[in-house]
């Protein structure tokens, strides 16, 4: 073999126990991936003399809990160790593998045999139950129990209003379509029924012969009756004067944060508290009201060495995140009283909405998986244009954050009392430096940075994060013209805030800098 030759190994790819799956491990499960895992979200072990209706427990609870159900392997200890199940004897096998169709008939579980060979050399076997999620409904064990995962946990949901929020996740029952006992056209904002009823007309095609009762009933946001309308919550939500009526939790709360952290008690530093009420689209509208106030403007160097400003965030970013958790998060009934959050720090901003990813939905695969929750809400707000419909919201948040170079959307699921679904943008604050009003205020006085102008504020910002400014880089930053810069950096050079470097007997000199003074 010549220097020159070489050979092209292949070798097979190595699984790891923290990532492998339960189908991976049930397809082709090792003696060594086995003893490496321990019980999760995805994995039980449990010695083979467990009882059966205890078994069939485990089986409707990973039938309830998304994305993907679990695995629950039989004669393998708590610690890992293979036990193996021939001690049980045929009989006892036989009536654990038959524990699906007797227990708990609606979970989809499937029953293999994994061989083994013992420490003694004597063979032995496992029992793998692959029991898969169940999207269309909430399953029961025999005895009419209903389980879900939480964490490393089984628990037993007990309230009705627990398993009726279930229920409405796997589209058994349809929250949005429940009688909302409103009274129509008197509890409903008109001008927003005449918009949605006129977009609605237009976008369908359909002639003036449909007045609104039969629009609405169309769009599948109530029924008519006889005379009368029966508009249910989707048509509460989306229309209503004030859905609290019926839905406590439809409201926004706003919360502007002075620094990286909330605090608590005594060092609770909320600088901006709102409460935002109405219906879905006046949600929307007054929250991004309320974040146009608060948002700031950065100056930026683009890749051709010119400075440009850019805002905190990309626009479509902020407002699609909250877009998506006024209509996509829990409305039903373990959800009703409790709020959305919009939390604003010097560092991040962050959007709460009640509920867990819907069904099917990750955080690992949020950009691909389009499940929506509320689906009548969400097809009815793309008459009113706030949604498009299609699975490329979170394509874009994270395109729009990429492209102003800020990481990437960070989406997470949490569980502390409730189920909550967080997204977090970040502005990569401590990497920029930028000077910010309350620094402004800090340095030369609250009085004094009051009065300045918008463009004064963005001025000293930009000197404040480089150090410096010129003329050009003024007038860049504010769309003036080069004498008009060149007069409001004067202005600020006058009130003692700017130190003016350049030569007395040149007007226009290009290499002028305004600094701080020292």
């Amino acid at each position: 073999m010549t220097e020159e030759t070489q050979l092209s190994l292949e070798f097979p790819a190595l699984r790891s126990p923290d990532n492998v799956t339960p189908d991976e491990l049930f397809e082709n499960p090792t003696v060594e991936l086995i003893r490496g895992i321990r019980e999760s979200s995805r994995f039980e072990f449990k010695s083979a003399s467990y009882a059966r209706r205890d078994l069939a427990e485990y089986l409707g609870m990973w039938a309830n809990t998304p994305p993907d159900g679990g695995l629950v392997i039989l004669g393998v200890s708590k610690v890992g160790e293979l036990e193996g199940c021939k001690f049980v004897g045929a009989e006892k096998i036989n009536r654990i593998e038959k524990t699906g169709y007797d227990l708990c008939p609606d979970a989809r579980c499937e029953v293999r045999r994994f061989d083994f060979t013992r420490a003694d050399g004597t063979s032995d076997f496992l029992l793998m139950l692959r029991v898969r999620y169940h999207p269309d409904k909430v399953v029961r064990t025999q005895d009419r129990k209903v389980f879900v995962r939480k964490g490393d946990s089984k628990v037993e949901l007990k309230l009705p209003e627990e398993i009726r929020s279930l229920q409405i996740d796997k589209g058994e029952v349809s929250f949005e379509r429940e009688a909302s006992g409103l009274r129509f056209p008197d509890d409903f904002e008109s001008s927003l029924v005449r918009s949605f009823v006129t977009s609605f007309i237009s976008a369908r095609g359909l002639d003036d012969s449909h007045n609104t009762p039969d629009v609405l009933q169309l769009a599948k946001l109530g029924k008519v009756s006889g005379t009368k309308f029966e508009p249910n919550m989707a048509c509460a939500l989306l229309l209503g004067k004030d859905p609290r009526d019926v839905l406590p939790g439809c409201r926004v709360r706003f919360l502007r944060f002075d620094g990286e952290t909330e605090g608590s008690g005594e060092r609770w530093n909320a600088i901006k508290d709102i409460w935002i009420d109405g219906p879905v689209p006046v949600l929307i509208q007054e929250t991004e009201k309320a974040l146009l106030s608060q948002l700031r403007d950065f100056s930026r160097l683009n890749k051709d060495g010119k400075f440009y400003t850019s805002p905190e965030y990309p626009r479509f970013a902020w407002y699609e995140a909250v877009v998506n958790a006024c209509v996509h998060r829990s409305y039903g009934d373990g959800m009703k009283n409790m709020n959305i959050f919009v939390k604003m720090f010097d560092d991040r901003l962050v959007v709460e909405s009640p509920g867990a990813f819907p069904p099917f939905v990750t955080a690992e695969n949020i950009y691909d998986v389009h499940h929506p929750r509320n689906p009548c809400l969400m097809e009815a707000m793309y008459y009113l244009e706030y949604v498009r419909c299609a699975h490329e919201g979170t394509k874009r948040i994270r395109d729009e954050m990429m492209h102003m170079e800020l990481p990437g959307p960070e989406f997470m699921q949490e569980q502390v009392g409730h189920a909550s679904v967080r997204v977090v943008l970040r502005n990569n604050i401590k990497q920029r430096k930028v000077w910010v009003d309350s620094d402004v205020a800090q340095l030369i006085g609250v009085s004094l940075a009051k009065s300045l102008t918008e463009q004064e504020k963005r001025v000293l910002n930009f000197a404040a994060e480089y150090g410096q400014i010129s003329v050009s880089e003024a007038q860049r930053l504010t769309g003036r013209s080069w004498p008009s810069a060149r007069n409001l950096l004067a202005k600020l050079a006058k009130m003692g805030l700017l130190v003016h470097d350049h030569r007395e007997d040149v007007d226009r000199d290009p290499q002028a800098r305004y600094v701080f003074p020292t």
